[in-house]
């Protein structure tokens, strides 16, 4: 048949096996690399040293407890004392949520506009230009909340928490 017109599948050859994923030859490769000396070499090698390889043992927490102090702002305690930030007057702990909510009251925010942490201690006055899409938007305003080169004393206990190993 010349294959117009119609299903050819009955032109099949139905002898004809269909390929399962594996050849006939798929081993050899297996026998040339256990013929080779130095491939049998590597080998025992690598399962010789899964068993030298020292243990690892967890570093020992500090001793002094984190600390949960009460947000000056609000009264209640920081119980993740690791998301805080410093009060600007102060220095002391504040919750993040309470910075958000101070700046959205000092800011008059318009259509699509938004209160955002952009890293550095600092936030942002953001507009979103399509707000479904997040990535496009421009910072109208900066508050340099937190001074880079100011040190906290009350950080010092925490940071021996993350910094670990």
């Amino acid at each position: 048949m010349s294959g117009k017109g119609g299903s050819n599948r009955k032109n099949r050859n139905i002898n004809k096996q269909r390929f399962s994923g594996r050849r006939d030859d798929s081993h050899k490769h297996i026998k040339k690399h256990n013929e080779n000396p130095v491939f049998e070499e590597k080998f025992e090698k690598s399962r010789f040293n899964l068993h030298e390889r020292p243990q690892w043992t967890a570093p020992e927490l500090p001793v002094n407890p984190m600390t949960t102090p009460d947000c000056p702002w609000c009264g209640k305690p920081i119980k993740d004392i690791a998301t805080a930030i410093c009060d600007k007057d102060t220095g002391l702990p504040v919750h993040f949520d309470c910075v958000l909510a101070r700046i959205t009251e000092l800011e008059k925010l318009e259509m699509n506009d938004g209160i955002c942490y952009i890293g550095g201690g600092r936030f942002g006055v953001v507009h979103y230009n399509n707000p479904p899409d997040t990535r496009d938007f421009t910072i109208k305003k900066i508050y340099e909340w937190e001074a880079k080169d100011n040190k906290n004393e009350w950080r010092r206990p925490i940071s021996e928490y993350f910094s670990i190993t």
